[in-house]
């Protein structure tokens, strides 16, 4: 079958890249598409994914909409000449435009409750939605169910092994301390008029986990001078490998909250309203800590922070939580190929 893959954000890049290949093995043709967005395109380039470049993320709502003609008319000369049997990707509305408009069904992989401009302009012209485990609304009759988190499509044991290499290129010592901190620009669509942590905030949490190791910084944002000696030089594709080792990671990002808490790293995330997945992993597993953004929640984040640092036994506790977090749950990548098998093939 012809598959048409939709990519408008890196993590994308590592949510697909074992379904592309694997389904590749298997016979399929792929096509990818790209909105490029941050380093996604140089991703797409490490793995030596090909695609071809339909547009590039705009800031704001209002130039999303303006832009979202010259997507369309830009996918749908690629699915002219591809001929794509099924869409595949999150929600992107060039894509659910234009899998509507031929009459092929695109399968969303959906992970964030509050994006709802993007669902309105999705959700109504596309076939399937996938949601991961906690996700907190009733999609009704599109809705399909994946038994796991997304980010194990990528970090499962199946398709990830730690590198320790990246711990002497970073001048680290084997089970040294150290924790990453993220802080993204809310400049996401679903994240427009909220904020993160302040500048005095981050330079507070960075003094206090500094007293127990290195701190290694990840920011969309520039950085003030003070901190950047203190922003991770690193390529993109290594970043799973120094989160894997990590001690303790606190930041912005539920993307990452989530990576690091498959990997077996102790994650605290905050966020305005937080993810149904985050929670989850919370509730369920105790890997993550979710906390709101108001300035007393930051400081509550940062307490269980140094608790969590303070003890010399995390890691082996976390590793304990994980191993049972993945009994329970499935790998992300072979559901995908099922999926995608089992409801195309049948139409076919």
């Amino acid at each position: 079958m012809n598959i048409l893959v939709g990519i408008s954000h890196p993590k994308h890049v590592y949510m697909f890249k074992n379904f592309i290949n694997e389904m590749g093995n298997r016979g399929h043709q792929i096509k990818i598409v790209l909105i490029k967005k941050d380093n996604n395109n140089e991703l797409l380039d490490d793995f030596n994914l090909h695609y071809i470049q339909i547009g590039e993320n705009k800031p704001t709502f209002l130039k999303k909409l303006l832009s979202l003609l010259k997507l369309e008319l830009n996918t749908y000369n690629v699915v002219r000449d591809f001929k794509p049997d099924v869409f595949i990707g999150q929600a992107l509305p060039s894509l659910a435009h234009i899998s509507f408009l031929v009459r092929k069904p695109y399968f969303i992989f959906e992970d964030t409750e509050h994006a709802t401009q993007v669902h309105y302009l999705t959700f109504p012209f596309t076939k399937y939605i996938v949601t991961q485990k906690g996700y907190w609304d009733d999609l009704g009759k599109k809705q399909i169910h994946y038994n796991g988190y997304f980010e194990l499509n990528y970090l499962h044991p199946n398709h990830f092994q730690p590198d320790p290499s990246i711990l002497e290129k970073l001048g680290l010592a084997e089970d040294e301390t150290y924790s990453i901190l993220r802080f993204v620009s809310w400049e996401a669509l679903h994240d427009q008029s909220n904020k993160g942590f302040s500048l005095p905030m981050k330079r507070k949490i960075v003094r206090e986990l500094e007293k127990y190791g290195k701190v290694f910084i990840s920011s969309e944002k520039e950085l003030p001078e003070d901190l950047r000696k203190y922003q991770i030089q690193l390529p993109a594709s290594d970043m799973h490998y120094l989160m894997n080792y990590a001690t303790l990671f606190m930041g912005e990002s539920s993307t990452m909250a989530s990576e690091c808490a498959v990997l077996g790293t102790p994650a605290i995330f905050i966020d305005f309203c937080g993810r149904g997945y985050t929670n989850h992993q919370e509730a369920e597993y105790g890997l993550v800590f979710n906390f709101k953004n108001d300035v007393e929640s930051q400081e509550k984040a940062l307490e269980k922070a140094i608790e969590l640092i303070s003890d010399n036994d995390l890691k082996n506790k976390w590793e304990t939580k994980r191993e049972r977090m993945l009994k329970e749950m499935d790998d992300g990548t072979q559901f995908m190929v099922k999926l995608i098998e089992d409801r195309i093939g049948a139409i076919k």
